[in-house]
């Protein structure tokens, strides 16, 4: 596999690039989001771990303009910040995944590898199901022709689960990805939102595209219905 690092923090980078040759990747690195674009748009990789805070231009900028150019590279998004929104808007840019700082080297080292699994196949913002359309850009939301009015953390669930259609998602990993990896407070919120989206998106029209499975958590049907 070959990857490229794009982080300002040397020493880190340096570190990552020692690691992951010698778990037998081979890896480029750049320190700033200019370099960064300049290399993936240059060279073939099986994926880019790119940090979001980055002199020049930001790692949305960078993912976001990739993903324009339809270069659809996995992309591992690295932040310093937890908050739930830089997560959000991360994923929303085009990532495949992110990783908060501080993390563990293994586990960066497995989400490379399960990223570059998925490969470079079209991952468009504008996610279809049925006739139910997720623009996860403008963040606007239709059910036929008809727009669909949903808050922000409304539209982040409905995201994710457009994201994993299909896929039964827990409701740790709804909490983990919406509102924050150590959310403690009641975990029950998730149900609240997924009864509001259902009020939204499948009542009014008749349908039932939001799935509970007991036990298990939260399924959006593939066909949207």
């Amino acid at each position: 596999m070959r990857v490229l690092v794009v982080d300002d923090e040397r020493r880190l980078a340096r570190s990552l690039k020692v690691g992951l040759e010698a778990e037998g990747f081979t890896v480029d690195v750049a320190h700033d989001g200019i370099d960064g674009l300049w290399f993936a748009r240059e060279h073939p990789y099986d994926a880019i771990l790119l940090d979001l805070m980055l002199p020049g231009i930001n790692g949305y900028q960078v993912c976001s303009a990739l993903r324009a150019e339809e270069n659809w590279t996995p992309i591992l998004m690295l932040t310093a910040k937890d908050g739930e929104w830089d997560q959000v808007e991360g994923l929303d840019s085009g990532a495949d995944d992110y990783l908060t700082k501080p993390f563990s080297f293994p586990v960066l080292v497995a989400h490379l590898r399960a990223i570059a699994r998925r490969g470079t196949h079209e991952r468009p913002t504008a996610i279809e199901i049925g006739d139910l359309v997720v623009d996860t850009i403008s963040h606007r939301v239709r059910r036929g022709t008809v727009e669909v009015d949903l808050t922000v953390r409304e539209f982040a669930v409905l995201a994710f689960l457009a994201r994993h259609k299909g896929d039964v998602v827990s409701k740790r990993q709804i909490l983990e990805a919406v509102w924050d990896i150590d959310f403690e407070g009641d975990p029950n919120i998730v149900e609240v939102y997924v009864g509001h989206l259902r009020n939204k998106i499948d009542r009014p029209f008749g349908r039932e595209a939001i799935q509970t499975l007991r036990g298990a958590g939260y399924r959006l049907s593939s066909d949207g219905g």
